[in-house]
């Protein structure tokens, strides 16, 4: 079993600040990739950042605002979100691409927790 668990959302006014946490557990061996991804009401999930190694990647729509961080030792990815807007306003889900103990990798998705930004 592996269980992704996000902390961190809430309401925010525009302009502020929120910093989302992930923190996976289970029966891993070891963790590739791991990323943010976002869905707003009526609008597919859509990536908002990665990182892999010393290797990120970012959605145009967050570059500049956004940085994800990532602590191996804890097996926990972040975001600090700044500068925030209405339109960041979604569903947040964690992702992670994982080995367990006698299987392959897989992508393991958290339960999402909402962002709420306020004009």
């Amino acid at each position: 079993q592996v269980q992704l668990v996000e902390s961190g959302g809430g309401l925010v006014q525009a302009g502020g600040s929120l910093r989302l946490s992930c923190a996976a557990s289970g029966s891993i061996v070891s963790i590739n990739a791991m990323g943010w991804y976002r869905q707003a009401p009526g609008k597919q999930r859509e990536l908002v950042a990665t990182i892999s190694g010393d290797s990120t990647n970012y959605a145009d729509s967050v570059k500049g605002r956004f940085t994800i961080s990532r602590d191996n030792a804890k097996n926990t990815v972040y975001l600090q979100m700044n500068s925030l807007k209405p339109e960041d306003t979604a569903v947040y889900y964690c992702n992670a691409y994982i080995r367990r103990y006698g299987l392959g990798y897989s992508y393991y998705w958290g339960q999402g927790t909402q962002v709420t930004v306020s004009s």
